[in-house]
């Protein structure tokens, strides 16, 4: 039996909700953009990338250490409460995990916001780590995004 886990991790950043929220609605076109030295590329295969069964390709850029591409489904977006969830559905991470969902929900905290990142897993085996490396890398980019909004 695989192990199944959750991970969860708050960040602080100093956006305003709706700012922050529309540049994550904006990912396929403005990561590529604004962040090549993480993707790539990020092309839409079904949908229109943003709305719920809309399905992305993310090519990640040389310097990323586990995965290189991931397809993901976006499962449910709530714009009112600012909020999306996702499935990778292929690509290197279903190597190490049989199922990885993420949540991603801002909230506004004063002038800024307070964006909270969840996901969940399950494990191909017991010696696959936990992914935090995921959570590293999604704490960065929400970091990456907030200066990139500041500074706009």
């Amino acid at each position: 039996m695989a192990a199944t886990g959750k991970l969860e991790v708050d960040v602080e950043i100093k956006s305003p909700a709706d700012k922050f929220w529309g540049s994550i609605r904006d990912s396929t076109s403005l990561f590529p953009r604004a962040f090549p030295h993480d993707y790539k590329s990020i092309q839409v295969l079904e949908g229109d990338g943003k709305a719920s069964g809309s399905v992305r390709l993310f090519t990640y850029a040389e310097g990323s250490p586990i995965v290189k591409k991931s397809t993901e489904k976006i499962e449910h977006v709530d714009d009112v409460n600012m909020k999306v969830s996702y499935s990778v559905i292929d690509g290197d991470l279903l190597e190490y995990y049989k199922v990885f969902k993420g949540f991603i929900a801002v909230i506004p905290k004063g002038d800024g916001s307070l964006v909270k990142w969840t996901c969940e897993f399950e494990k191909t085996s017991h010696e696959i780590p936990d992914p935090d490396a995921i959570k590293e890398f999604v704490v960065k980019n929400f970091k990456e995004v907030d200066d990139y909004i500041l500074q706009a």
